[in-house]
């Protein structure tokens, strides 16, 4: 896997990003920081891509179990350290699925397996982050 990352210049803090699968993603710096806010924060695109590693195990483990899975949301709230370098230290997940008839264990199951065993994201993350979760099925 490979990104490049080049600098806008020198009128603020933003930053355009290259995936090796060829998508751009913009990221820029709050204005305390010399940014003008108009992009993401570089940390916020962690939680981000960890919330999108983690989602996309969720339901690819559902649809496996053969559960009518429909939606899924993952809310992510994390706290950082308050000294360099800042590290996330907490971050929750609260999951939303959405599906017909979803069997709440095996909804948990889903989600431990993804934090445990599947997303690379949140396993490294827990490194340094106390990880929680909790859950809600939504019948549709």
């Amino acid at each position: 896997m490979e990104v490049k990352v080049s600098w806008n210049g020198p009128s603020g803090m933003d930053f355009r990003a290259q995936t090796g699968s060829g998508h751009l993603v913009t990221m820029d710096g709050a204005p305390e920081a010399g940014g003008h806010n108009l992009a993401p924060r570089p940390m916020e695109m962690v939680l981000l891509g960890t919330g999108g590693c983690t989602a996309f195990d969720v339901v690819l483990i559902l649809q496996r179990s053969r559960e009518d899975v429909r939606g899924c949301d993952v809310t992510l709230k994390a706290e950082r350290a308050e000294t360099e370098p800042k590290v996330f230290t907490r971050i929750h997940f609260h999951f939303t699925v959405t599906g017909r008839n979803l069997k709440t264990a095996t909804v948990e199951r889903a989600i431990k397996l993804s934090h445990e065993k599947y997303c690379s994201a949140s396993i490294m993350l827990a490194k340094t982050a106390e990880i929680t979760h909790s859950f809600e099925i939504v019948e549709g």
